[in-house]
């Protein structure tokens, strides 16, 4: 049994067993990665796929043990291959950021300065995805750490820390009804078509609640992932925008009104995440708390020697958390 081989079969599955892909991301050859697969089952005496003539079809019950013990065989030969760096060079290496467009264009910029300007060494790659799709970098190791808001259910298998809560905002036109309004509700947003977050994305799941609460369905007439188009669409007249807080701009943003919603929609909380297990090296802790200040060191590694989030959410509940 070879590590390669171990790769190889975890590899195919993450491109949906289709070998040739396979073959193509790994820079080899088709037929040296169904070599080394067939060589592998037969060592073990068992199909870890099915086949259906040349093509495998889907992944055996048995197949489906010897991956997920290989994912973690393979994670483990990263933290050794990460623990060797963190001796020979510390302020080298790669960090992987998946999160979503808001994180990536409000929250992050300066961290990410300031990040970059300590550790020029270290190469920084962003992800942008939804929120399945970063939970699965995460469990495939493609990424080091996931910035999230929504469906923290995704991540049992990670590590997820609080960072801060955010609050929304009603943007309109300057000519708009609701800009002259001392006070809205969430009965007058009612009234009005919606232009908003896709459900799953940053933090919409709050808007759901909110109306469904006091028995009032939204009328979302537009839906996109990134605050800048929602708010190019508030522009255009098709609706009253609900967005993060945060995304609001001064200098960009002057020919609309953002009115503080807080009042209306309860606060998200933005947490950030990693596989467990995941050796972290000295650079990643340093990120981790140019983000969120209040992770240093010492309290992420009191995090880790905890056995699941629901201790980590009791470990946090007494901190004040800083709200943007």
């Amino acid at each position: 049994m070879k590590l390669q081989q171990l790769k190889y079969i975890v590899e195919v599955v993450n491109h949906n067993l289709n070998v040739s892909a396979t073959a193509e991301s790994l820079y080899t050859s088709q037929p040296g990665i169904s070599k080394q697969v067939r060589l592998l089952e037969d060592e073990l005496g068992i199909q870890i796929f099915e086949r259906s003539g040349k093509h495998l079809t889907q992944v055996t019950s048995a197949g489906e043990d010897i991956i997920r013990i290989s994912q973690e065989i393979l994670a483990r030969v990263e933290s050794i291959k990460a623990v060797a760096g963190e001796h020979t060079h510390p302020e080298m290496g790669t960090l992987n950021i998946s999160t979503t467009h808001t994180q990536a264009r409000y929250a992050l910029p300066d961290v990410i300065k300031g990040f970059t300007t300590r550790y020029p060494k270290v190469s920084l790659h962003m992800h942008q995805g939804t929120p399945s799709q970063m939970s699965e970098a995460i469990a495939k190791g493609t990424a080091n750490f996931a910035i999230a808001t929504e469906a923290l259910h995704l991540y049992q298998d990670a590590i997820m820390l609080p960072c801060y809560h955010w609050n929304r905002s009603i943007v309109v036109p300057k000519d708009h009804a609701l800009a002259k309004k001392a006070k809205i509700t969430i009965e007058d947003l009612a009234s009005y078509p919606l232009v908003t977050y896709v459900f799953g994305f940053t933090g919409r799941s709050e808007l759901d609640t909110a109306f469904n609460k006091v028995g009032l369905t939204p009328r979302v007439v537009f839906t996109a992932t990134d605050a800048d188009v929602i708010k190019t669409y508030v522009r255009m007249g098709m609706g009253v925008g609900v967005i993060a807080s945060m995304a609001i701009d001064k200098d960009q943003d002057e020919d609309l009104v953002a009115i503080d919603a807080s009042h209306i929609f309860g606060a998200s909380t933005t947490s950030i995440g990693f596989r467990r297990g995941t050796f972290l090296r000295s650079y990643m802790f340093d990120f981790m708390e140019r983000f969120a200040p209040h992770l240093t060191r010492p309290v992420v590694e009191q995090a880790l020697s905890l056995k699941s989030n629901a201790e980590i959410e009791e470990m946090f509940k007494d901190i004040d958390l800083p709200v943007r």
